[in-house]
């Protein structure tokens, strides 16, 4: 098959290219930026330099790639996030969430290509009620913290777009691993606060997480592009643990000291609402339905392991 893959540098991207290669497929990896073709051609994808926010660039990528399947890994999150302003860290990614999902679709449809499959996230969407553990029929967050709000509407957007569409939504446990931000980078985002414990553990840190180590993302997104039917599909690790089990786990695994421990008020005064309330009420995901459907299992199963063997 003809794969057009929309966010090919991204950390997902540069892994899956060459496993979809090396399973027959012919890769067309879109860049915004010139400067990244050449990492495209070495991966063994045909890259083309489009926006993803330039309607009629997409459109002409897409026509003229003529691909079986549109994977739409779109984000903006290589500055990192910051949970005191959350909406400015989101704000590209927002936007290619909304209006470059649009674009992917309509480029789609002209096209005539079979198959869309796009990224969203499993965590913090979720309802802060019932059990801590979430399948892809429980409902999402009605009331979300302030500071989230535009984040999650731009999810339900993609998310009830591609659905309409009869696409594939991937909802993504935390990635880790190679090229992300909780990486053996020394520099990583996540690891740098740890290290200068600057990082601490809110109130009782009780938020349930999923993690998904960055190779198994794209071996379950592979198994996406070859089958599997329309619908919502967590793509995350056997292990949904609270943030006070793998934080203190995280910060042994990479080196740091023991995380502080600050009691809710003072996180919001320190780190705001929306981080008090992702390490204190979020909700870990299910990843049952993705392994029965596509028949995938991660190889690495837990962040227990993940941490030790890939982090240290």
């Amino acid at each position: 098959m003809k794969v057009f893959l929309a966010g090919a540098t991204g950390a997902l991207g540069v892994q899956l290219i060459p496993r979809l290669v090396a399973r027959g497929h012919e890769v067309v990896g879109m860049t915004r930026s010139a400067g990244k073709t050449d990492r495209l051609k070495a991966l063994g994808a045909r890259p083309v330099v489009a926006d993803a926010l330039d309607r009629d660039a997409v459109l002409r990528a897409v026509e003229a790639a003529r691909p079986d399947v549109v994977v739409h890994e779109l984000t903006a999150l290589a500055a990192g996030i910051d949970f005191r302003r959350p909406e400015a860290s989101f704000a590209m990614t927002n936007r290619l969430r909304t209006e470059g999902t649009d674009h992917l679709l309509e480029a789609t449809r002209a096209s005539g290509a079979g198959r869309f499959i796009a990224q969203s996230y499993a965590g913090w969407p979720f309802a802060r009620t019932g059990g801590p553990v979430k399948t892809e029929t429980d409902p999402l967050d009605p009331n979300p913290p302030k500071a989230l709000r535009g984040g999650f509407a731009a999810l339900r957007h993609l998310e009830s777009a591609v659905l309409a569409a009869d696409g594939l939504v991937l909802r993504y446990g935390g990635f880790y691993g190679p090229g992300t931000s909780l990486s053996a980078d020394p520099g990583a985002e996540m690891v740098v606060p740890l290290r200068k414990r600057q990082f601490p553990l809110i109130g009782d840190g009780g938020g349930v997480w999923s993690f998904v180590q960055i190779e198994d993302a794209a071996t379950a997104t592979l198994a996406a592009v070859e089958g599997g039917p329309a619908g919502i599909y967590h793509v995350v690790d056997d292990d949904p643990a609270p943030v006070r089990e793998w934080l203190p786990f995280l910060a042994k695994a990479v080196g740091a000291p023991s995380p502080r421990h600050v009691p809710r008020w003072l996180g919001r005064l320190l780190a705001g609402e929306a981080a008090v309330v992702i390490m204190t009420e979020s909700r870990g995901a299910s990843n049952a339905k993705a392994k029965a459907t596509f028949g995938w299992q991660p190889e690495y199963a837990s962040w227990r392991t993940g941490f030790v063997k890939g982090l240290g």
